[in-house]
């Protein structure tokens, strides 16, 4: 194991080489060294082509220019999630100033931004840095196997446009495929499901050419997903109804970002961007914190402003009063109060109560009422795939992810040179994944400098571990025995606080106890 060095004399290290030999991409002009693919073996395989793997290539491109990189991507086209979900209304739940890459400003005054918009700003990214020549399309990797006497990964992909498996070896792996499965969302079971008449829907299979003009529609659900679809679909649905089980806490956000619009004549957009990006992560903390501090306060806050948008008499505590306490799980944003308006107009409603039974002509409740329906969209949530589902190796014995613990949030005890990318879920998803970016960079720079070619973190065997994801989303809970662990304390312990990041990912030292480097 190397002798640990302080932060401080680490960092002049990496910063001292990075001036001297590292000059930074500032375009797509700048070009990126190519490869044989196949036949060549790669510093870094990124798996996926979403908003992760397309912030890791700029990171690795920018910061260690000569290494050599491919990004494997199983679908024919960039975007991760902003290229699965196709269904009406798609957007963020968080502001773009802070989503969006903080090398590259998000242009448009909309925080909350659509999902087309998302992916042309992730593709135009993609294209300005030249990491667009970097991706194979239609490679999904279906397992990879570290080989200890080679110190290399073997990749195997199957390629969905000809069926063939081709393999790659590369040095390391950056994993962004996220944690939800793309193949299948979650759909609990419906009793009597196969009696009703219409149609059932999932939004993560929405069909391109659905016709839901003057149609009754049903969805399902509380979250993100059916509090976007709720005010999108009245545009020409008959009547729109939302049955949730559980009410969810929801914010009206301005979709305008006021602040942005006004400093970008003034200021330009790069110092636009950068101050409205600082006082977007400053307000997400600081409402977060405030929720944890004073849960009843921040309860009778979100009832307010709830309230003071909804037709008088409404009865704002059956149908937006959760039983849990604000960010026990994640706040809705809607921007402009749009689900408010239409629930105001009419044109859509909320009905909280239970299932009993799916009828011909809709669905039966508990409380006895049937909600009749022409088409039924389940927005009840998505399942989780940690890495994609891709089976992990280590000189061919299958790697069993719950017998592992998180290093920094972004590598797995006895997984030599392995990193991957998971987001905050308190805040923004990219603001982790850029940090965790940078120190993967720092790590790769300082092994270099130092000569050594494999590192793996080392967990102590009676380490107490807990859940990798400590929220309550349903979608978590019901996968929490398929993921990874995480310790008590730094380095196991993964930290959602974006300021404690920036301290111990970008400016603290990359050398750890717990860190084992070999040449």
């Amino acid at each position: 194991m190397a002798k640990s060095r302080t932060a401080k004399k680490t960092n002049q290290s990496v910063k001292t080489k990075r001036k001297k030999s590292t000059p930074r991409v500032k375009s797509a002009s700048a070009r990126v060294r190519p490869v044989s693919i196949e036949s060549e073996v790669l510093d870094v395989i990124i798996i996926g082509a979403g908003i992760s793997g397309i912030g890791a290539a700029y990171h690795l491109q920018d910061k260690l220019p000569d290494k050599t990189y491919l990004i494997l991507e199983g679908r024919k086209d960039l975007g991760g999630t902003w290229d699965l979900f196709k269904y009406p209304g798609i957007r963020s739940d968080s502001d773009l100033f802070t989503f969006g890459f903080d090398f590259r400003p998000w242009e448009s005054s909309k925080g909350i931004a659509d999902g087309p918009s998302i992916k042309s700003y992730i593709a135009q990214t993609a294209r300005e840095f030249g990491i667009d020549r970097r991706i194979a399309y239609q490679h999904r990797v279906i397992s990879v196997n570290w080989n200890t006497d080679e110190g290399l990964w073997h990749i195997k992909a199957k390629r969905t446009d000809n069926r063939k498996t081709v393999e790659y070896r590369a040095r390391w792996i950056f994993s962004g495929t996220g944690y939800y499965r793309y193949d299948e969302g979650y759909t609990p079971e419906f009793k009597g499901r196969k009696q009703f008449k219409g149609q059932i829907i999932h939004p993560q299979h929405w069909p391109e050419d659905l016709d839901y003009d003057n149609k009754r529609i049903l969805i399902i659900g509380s979250g993100a997903t059916a509090v976007t679809l709720l005010p999108a679909l009245t545009d020409r649905a008959a009547h729109v109804t939302m049955l949730q089980r559980t009410p969810t806490y929801i914010m009206p956000l301005p979709e305008v970002e006021k602040l942005s619009k006004i400093l970008r004549p003034l200021l330009g957009k790069n110092l636009a961007f950068k101050i409205t990006r600082k006082k977007n992560i400053l307000r997400q903390r600081w409402f977060y914190l405030y929720c944890q501090k004073f849960p009843e306060r921040a309860r009778k806050f979100i009832r307010k402003e709830n309230a003071k948008r909804l037709p008088a008499g409404y009865p704002v505590d059956e149908h937006f009063n959760p039983p849990y306490n604000p960010w026990d799980q994640r706040l809705c944003a809607v921007p402009d109060s749009d689900l408010f308006q239409v629930l105001g107009e009419g044109k859509a409603s909320i009905v909280t109560d239970r299932i009993k039974t799916f009828t011909r002509k809709g669905v039966q409740l508990e409380s006895g009422k049937e909600l009749e329906a022409d088409i039924i969209i389940t927005a009840t949530g998505l399942n989780l795939l940690p890495f994609g589902g891709i089976q992990i190796k280590v000189d061919g014995k299958k790697v069993k992810l719950p017998e592992h613990v998180a290093f920094k949030g972004m590598m797995l005890s006895g997984i030599p040179n392995l990193a991957f990318a998971v987001g905050y879920t308190t805040s923004s998803w990219t603001l982790k994944v850029g940090l965790l970016c940078e120190h993967f960079c720092r790590l790769l720079q300082y092994m270099e400098e130092k000569g050594y070619r494999t590192c793996v973190p080392e967990a102590e065997s009676n380490m107490e571990t807990r859940p990798l994801l400590d929220f309550g989303a349903g979608y978590v809970q019901r996968s929490l025995d398929e993921l990874p662990r995480r310790g008590t304390e730094f380095p196991w312990l993964m930290s959602w606080d974006y300021a404690e990041d920036v301290k111990l990912l970008r400016k603290g030292p990359v050398e750890d106890e717990h860190l084992k480097f070999m040449a």
